[in-house]
């Protein structure tokens, strides 16, 4: 655990431990303004281990992108290609479930610093599209294939962008950003836009 002495923890938990301090400081601070040094000191070890494991502040974003949401995707995306459900169970099922846990998770973190400071820093943003956004629109066009495939949506279904599945969350993500003392129950958001997606999938 981070709060164990150095003499204490494993060699080989301090890459997660840095990755984890570095969360939590972007967190507070936004990327732009969150120094090695701050990571180093809540990760409890020195400025130069920190670069021993990140060469960059840029190399250490990514590493949150790794921990905080590549993993979930891949979860996800694992789900997808293993799944027995039909199309339709597995989208109001496993999909629906990953999207409603979105807007209060650790990714929604991830996309607010995207947000704040993505203009300022492309490469962050084209890695996060290449490692996380793209991947999860192939993963659900794969599956609306599967769908047309099993005869359960319409051949005219591959039409229908797979942006349109992830809409909702995003609305639901800014959403909270922007207007977290204006209720919205996006859960109710995300079950209807899934609802009449169906309505146009289905075969």
């Amino acid at each position: 655990m981070p709060d164990q002495p150095k003499y204490q923890r494993r060699k080989e938990d301090r890459p997660q431990e840095i990755a984890d301090a570095a969360f939590a400081a972007f967190a507070e601070n936004g990327y732009a303004a969150t120094r090695i040094d701050d990571v180093a000191k809540r990760a409890g070890v020195s400025k130069g281990l920190t670069y021993l494991y990140y060469k960059t502040k840029e190399d250490l974003f990514k590493a949150v992108v790794k921990n905080v949401v590549v993993r979930r995707v891949d979860a996800l995306i694992g789900d997808v290609e293993s799944t027995d459900l039909s199309s339709e169970a597995f989208i109001r099922g496993p999909l629906l479930s990953f999207m409603k846990k979105v807007p209060g998770s650790p990714i929604a973190i991830v996309i607010r610093l995207l947000i704040s400071e993505g203009p300022r820093h492309p490469d962050l943003v084209d890695y996060y599209y290449e490692n996380v956004v793209a991947r999860g629109l192939g993963a659900i066009t794969k599956f609306i294939e599967r769908g047309v495939e099993r005869g359960e949506f319409r051949r005219e279904a591959l039409e229908h962008q797979p942006h349109l599945f992830l809409a909702p969350m995003m609305l639901s993500i800014i959403w909270r950003l922007i207007f977290a003392e204006k209720q919205l129950n996006t859960d109710q958001l995300m079950e209807s836009q899934v609802d009449m997606l169906l309505t146009q999938l289905r075969a």
